[in-house]
């Protein structure tokens, strides 16, 4: 048996019999095989519409971000009509990753190897000396069939999402649910705060998606900075691909509670697998990215916007970065504890789970599985 069956076993083993009884995590190996993980990059980052970059960073024609997504080298790119593509980072010559770093090109990429050069749609535009001397042509060589190899995507907001199997349903009927709840904001009048690089977290991926959907351990790990959002005004969230929780307060805050600056009822949304927005009304949201660097590994970023133009000067941007970076280090510390705990033998069914207030991260971690099975 596998070490995904063995997973799965494990998980159906201890699914609860009714609504309502205790529920029980994933045993470690979720989080601390390379052959999990490795299923989950082929699977859960491959079927389904996952978050890969922030359109904003592309800014003119020609710009190129190169990202990694299930593992593999993706490049999007802006082209002269200022759409945004995603291709496969890799030069139909000999496979040489294409881009290595942000960049904005003058009207086409040129492999640094031999040349091979594609314009802003991907296609290729000339092959020098591929049949000789100043010689392009080549019997059964169609510069028309070698362009970069496109990757299906869709473009929502500032959010670039891909499918890279091309099996998932059309975007927008995939990510409805989540724009349900998100659209209780005005999307299309965010603006950028700033982005702030969170560095490689190490800890499993699905600790940091799972940290964020429960609302549980909020009044323990953010005891000062969210103080104003108390426990029992939150409630979880389960809506097909959405997953999270919610807080709402009444106008008149609760003076025995502490003052902090999460004082106002918010948002926590996922949109399976790595998409992560908070919302913080009435003017503020943050999106986080998620990229799995191996299974004790993650890179996150976060970007800050404002609900319409609040005006911030560069010190406020800087103050309200300085903030999250804080807070998510809070968060850091506790997900990279819940990693070096995956190393002990105790809790192979997983742990125990909150039927109230950790079912939206146990239907995550449901989805993961799923996701590998099929």
């Amino acid at each position: 048996m596998s070490i995904v069956e063995n997973v799965i076993r494990v998980r159906r083993q201890y699914d609860p019999s009714e609504e309502g009884t205790v529920l029980h995590g994933l045993p470690p190996a979720a989080y601390t095989s390379s052959e999990f993980f490795e299923r989950e990059q082929q699977t859960v980052f491959s079927d389904g519409w996952t978050f890969a970059g922030f359109a904003h960073e592309l800014k003119d024609p020609g710009a190129c971000m190169p990202v990694d997504v299930a593992g593999r080298p993706l490049l999007l790119m802006k082209n002269e009509n200022s759409e945004i593509r995603v291709f496969h980072n890799v030069c139909r010559h000999r496979g040489l990753k294409l881009v290595n770093e942000c960049c904005t090109v003058k009207g086409s990429i040129c492999c640094p190897y031999h040349a091979w050069s594609y314009d802003l749609n991907g296609q290729l535009e000339a092959a020098p000396h591929f049949g000789g001397f100043r010689v392009q042509e080549v019997a059964g060589f169609t510069k028309a069939d070698h362009g970069l190899v496109p990757v299906r995507s869709a473009v929502w907001h500032d959010w670039v999402f891909v499918n890279l199997s091309g099996k998932a349903a059309d975007f927008s009927e995939y990510s409805k649910s989540f724009a349900k709840h998100a659209g209780l904001i005005d999307l299309d009048n965010l603006q950028v705060i700033g982005k702030i690089d969170l560095g490689v977290v190490k800890c499993n991926w699905k600790f940091l998606m799972e940290n964020f959907i429960e609302p549980y351990h909020v009044p323990v790990v953010h005891h000062d900075t969210a103080s104003g959002q108390p426990l029992r005004d939150h409630y979880t969230i389960i809506d097909g691909v959405c997953l999270g929780s919610g807080v709402d307060l009444e106008k008149k805050k609760d003076t025995t509670a502490k003052s902090s600056y999460l004082d106002m009822s918010a948002r926590y949304l996922t949109m399976f697998p790595n998409f992560v927005m908070g919302i913080y009304l009435p003017d503020q949201a943050g999106v986080h990215l998620n990229i799995p660097i191996s299974p004790s590994e993650t890179h996150q970023y976060r970007v800050l916007y404002s609900i319409g133009d609040q005006n911030y000067t560069e010190e406020d941007k800087k103050r309200l970065c300085d903030l999250w970076y804080a807070v998510h280090k809070q968060d850091h510390a506790i997900t990279e504890r819940l990693q070096e705990g995956r190393t002990s033998p105790v809790n192979t069914d997983g742990g125990l789970m909150s039927p109230h207030w950790e079912n939206s991260a146990h239907e995550f971690q449901s989805r993961v599985l799923t996701a590998m099975a099929d």
